[in-house]
């Protein structure tokens, strides 16, 4: 029988720390990266493999959340009286994205209890979890390939797998691969979340995007705090691994292509940079200037 359509899940009770004085009272998922928050990339990314159905699980302050997909009637009427049919087009199409659900994470256990959080509207479907700390480039499609390998794998747990210098794997959860008959797709048999880099298994680090089934959320249920006195999603994973729950293991699916990361500083300004080089109406008059910019440094 034919699964239930996908869902998607998109932890956002995160406090940005990283990022204050700016996150004090802005989500750190609401800053801007070019002249879109980075949460809309996120939920651009789920709809453009099809999901119409968004949960966003958000914390304390992070109204501004829910207000940007929602509509904005006198916003949107003064730009129609002005004639501005392009910003008028832009403001409409983040509250026509996608059937948009907020539901609060309360306190701050870890990405497995944000996940746990979100059992209620998931239900029976399969789901991707996607973070917004990670834009996939919409030219590099990754989810469309994760869902497929779940439908082709008989609904098998499958995660993002990045190769990562060794020296910043303590940095994510690592995974111990096996082969398989596809390129760049692996079998997964152990999970390790944040190791040293001798006692790591592998270079390949766990990336944003995970789909699993909804078999997961018993796991969860059960999951003691870990690192960090928090449920961590990895030892979740790690348990369907190694032949916990109902599914047909984990895999992996390699990706290689353009991952920004939005979590750090330095990364959050190099993926504005790239970005915004990339684009045809902003590129054209940045790149000359990036050129003499680095020249003078």
């Amino acid at each position: 029988m034919p699964h239930k359509p996908f869902k998607a899940v998109i932890p956002a009770a995160g406090l940005g720390t990283r990022f204050l004085p700016a996150t004090k009272a802005m989500p750190k998922e609401m800053l801007p990266v070019v002249d879109k928050p980075a949460i809309q990339y996120v939920v651009e990314e789920a709809t453009g493999a099809g999901i119409e159905d968004v949960l966003i699980i958000i914390g304390r302050n992070k109204n501004n959340i829910a207000n940007h997909f929602d509509s904005m009637p006198e916003l949107e009427a003064k730009l129609r009286e002005k004639g501005d049919d392009d910003k008028l087009a832009k403001v409409e199409h983040s509250s026509e994205l996608a059937d948009i659900h907020m539901v609060r994470q309360g306190e701050p256990k870890g990405l497995g209890h944000a996940v746990l959080r979100a059992r209620s509207h998931v239900g029976d479907h399969p789901f991707a979890v996607l973070l917004g700390d990670d834009l996939i480039d919409e030219r590099d499609p990754l989810l469309t390939k994760m869902m497929d390998e779940y439908d082709k794998r008989g609904g098998a747990t499958v995660i993002a797998l990045m190769e990562v210098d060794p020296a910043h794997i303590h940095l994510y959860g690592v995974a111990a691969v096996e082969a398989t008959d596809e390129e760049d797709v692996v079998k997964v048999t152990q999970l390790v979340e944040k190791p040293k880099a001798e006692d790591a298994p592998s270079n390949l680090a766990i990336i944003g995007r995970y789909v699993l089934g909804p078999d997961v959320f018993d796991i969860l249920e059960r999951t003691e705090p870990g690192k960090g006195g928090e449920i961590q999603l990895t030892d979740a994973l790690e348990e369907l691994a190694t032949g916990g729950g109902d599914g047909g293991g984990v895999y992996g699916v390699v990706f290689r292509g353009r991952r920004y990361d939005t979590g750090d500083r330095v990364d959050y300004i190099k993926a504005i940079v790239q970005l915004a080089a990339d684009r045809d109406d902003l590129g054209p008059a940045l790149r000359p200037w990036f050129k003499e910019f680095a020249q003078g440094l």
